[in-house]
């Protein structure tokens, strides 16, 4: 269950930054909050369902490496978060309409390959679903909100912290897996 806490978080933070810049760029009123917390929500969800179900599939076929698989996936993941890319492009306009529906797409690509390592986690996947979905939910509206207060001077630090969080859950999943743990 933290486990599954943890990658939530995670993947939750590219969307909050975006939210956090969307918040301190543009001041969206609050049914537009609303709107961006309800698309990074869902996306977030959708996406890691959807690796989830490809890696179920392909679980069978990568059994016996599916603990570096995971490791590798997250870790690139949490790098390219490091790096802070995402939110870049997001957050240079207004999210409405379309543009939202984009930007809910292009902040969780990262859950559909998260979503991948969901068989090689001890809890169960659809709770780790519905999880990521609240936890974006909640920090995306969040993130609006705070915006409005403090400017987005914050995104950054949030997908880094993010970052350092996949890196994290992919060693513990290879450590566990190796039988380091």
């Amino acid at each position: 269950m933290i486990a599954a806490l943890l990658l939530a978080f995670a993947l939750a933070m590219d969307a909050f930054a975006v939210a956090l810049t969307q918040g301190a760029r543009f001041r969206p009123s609050p049914r537009g909050g609303l709107a961006i917390a309800l698309t990074f929500g869902t996306f977030q969800a959708l996406m890691p369902l959807a690796g989830w179900v490809i890696g179920a599939v392909a679980l069978i076929y990568v059994e016996a490496v599916d603990h570096w698989v995971a490791f590798g996936l997250l870790a690139f993941l949490g790098v390219r978060m490091l790096g802070g890319h995402v939110g870049d492009e997001e957050g240079t306009r207004a999210l409405t309409g379309r543009t939202l529906l984009l930007a809910g797409v292009a902040t969780s690509i990262d859950a559909l390959a998260a979503g991948i390592t969901l068989p090689t986690l001890s809890v169960a996947p659809l709770l780790a679903v519905v999880l990521i979905g609240i936890v974006t939910f909640a920090m995306s509206g969040a993130g609006v909100l705070l915006g409005r207060v403090a400017g987005d001077h914050l995104g950054q630090w949030a997908e880094r912290a993010g970052g350092v969080i996949l890196i994290g859950l992919g060693c513990k999943i290879l450590a566990e897996h190796s039988g380091w743990l």
